[in-house]
């Protein structure tokens, strides 16, 4: 009997199965991936064996205080898509503890590993084929095919479908986000809206919130959007922050009526530098940051009527621009200090469309709805996971909720209305 390493063999059999040594009456990929995935594993298990034992390769004598022998092999199973796979599990005696793989209990029960990889492939912007293609061996055979690449991608839509069911009752949204990103559908033959909202939770975490197809941006598809969210538990915001797109505008208005409507200052401070000449592009914008970053709302108002007396006459456009919708740039003025820097504008969606439009630039044109969604929700969940946290404070928290109430999305915090009980007792 041959005593060399279950990895040698498994290396060995890998050989002839290249070299064409399968029955023709076997599947040549699920010979390949059961063959490689044995390899990888053994290799993996074996090395975790040598780690364990102060890294002393085969037959390597014990050097000094080291304790502990290889005592053979014990037979284990791994169930994956292709069925089970065999393994030799390495045994460890006189070491005063018990040799367990971690790499075997990792992938007893989590037999998608394939698939997650592929998917992950393919939300990163790999095309079906250039996956198909990443699973081919030294000879070029491929170890996966394309439909099965098609099957298992389709679990992402499978995920999205999930992701826009899901209950938002328990998520204490504090700041809505919406925007829009367009994408060509083959299909239809022109871009189309796809719709996206996120939030700021009342603990400061970020999250996507929902995600799908508007078609455009009009009032009823930002309707049928917000109503989707709500119809699913999601709570009023005490914010929301957009672009100015007109049908956006007016479905907050019906969706949210009580909530703040933030216009994004991104997007206003390009209209507006874009209406004015370069010698005095600086000159105006710095009074537009003294609007912005003003102390207080009252502050912000009286810095904006400078602007408007001192420019109005030289640029009418750019004033014009910036007085049109003016309550809503001057909304930030009314959250806590410290949160105006992530309400006003809508960059963190900006940001991660950035992200989605380089892996989806390589397709061109997506082939329908279902293709778009798939890597479009695939590449904006990854996006959001990264997502930083805001830091909110007790005090914080306690003026977001004195702010609800005086909209009246919320009734008054139990400490307020103590304290106007105690003066209409002692005004009585």
């Amino acid at each position: 009997m041959r005593r060399v390493a279950p990895s040698v063999i498994a290396r060995e059999q890998l050989a002839r199965l290249l070299d064409g040594g399968v029955d023709h009456e076997q599947n040549i990929v699920s010979a390949l991936v059961e063959t490689v995935t044995r390899l990888v594993v053994q290799e993996l298990i074996e090395g975790e064996q040598g780690d364990f034992l102060g890294g002393r390769g085969r037959y390597q004598r014990r050097d000094g205080d080291q304790i502990g022998s290889r005592n053979g092999y014990e037979r284990g199973r791994l169930r994956t898509a292709e069925g089970f796979v065999d393994v030799a599990v390495p045994q460890v005696r006189g070491a005063g503890e018990p040799f367990h793989s971690s790499l075997m209990s990792f992938l007893d029960g989590n037999s998608e590993v394939l698939d997650s990889l592929v998917n992950e492939m393919y939300a990163r912007g790999l095309s079906t084929r250039d996956v198909e293609d990443a699973f081919r061996d030294a000879t070029g055979e491929l170890l996966i095919s394309r439909s099965k690449v098609s099957e298992i991608t389709d679990r992402l839509w499978e995920d999205y479908q999930a992701f826009i069911a899901r209950d938002l009752s328990q998520l204490e949204a504090e700041y809505l986000f919406v925007d829009a990103v367009f994408e060509s559908l083959r299909r239809h033959g022109a871009k189309e809206a796809l719709l996206v909202a996120w939030c700021i939770d009342s603990e400061g975490r970020k999250h996507l919130l929902h995600l799908a197809v508007g078609n455009k941006e009009s009032e009823a598809c930002w309707t049928e959007f917000f109503r989707g969210m709500l119809g699913r538990g999601l709570r009023m915001p005490t914010t929301i922050t957009s672009d100015g797109a007109p049908g956006l505008v007016k479905a907050i208005s019906v969706c949210f009526p009580a909530s703040i409507r933030i216009r994004c200052w991104f997007h206003r401070l390009a209209n507006i530098r874009a209406k004015l000449p370069d010698g005095a592009a600086a000159e105006v914008l710095a009074h537009l940051y003294a609007v912005r970053d003003a102390p207080t709302l009252d502050a912000a108002r009286a810095a904006a009527d400078r602007l408007i007396n001192t420019y109005r006459r030289d640029y009418p456009s750019a004033v014009a621009c910036f007085e049109d919708d003016l309550d809503a740039l001057l909304a930030i003025h009314r959250v806590p200090v410290r949160h105006r820097i992530r309400v006003r504008t809508t960059n963190l969606a900006e940001r991660s469309f950035v992200e989605e439009r380089r892996r989806t630039k390589v397709i061109g044109r997506f082939g329908d709805e279902h293709a778009a969604m798939k890597l479009v929700f695939a590449t904006m969940i990854r996006a959001a996971q990264r997502w930083c946290r805001v830091s909110i404070s007790d005090l914080e928290r306690h003026q977001l909720r004195l702010l609800r109430a005086e909209l009246g999305i919320d009734p008054p915090p139990a400490s307020t209305t103590t304290k106007n009980n105690r003066r209409k007792r002692v005004a009585a």
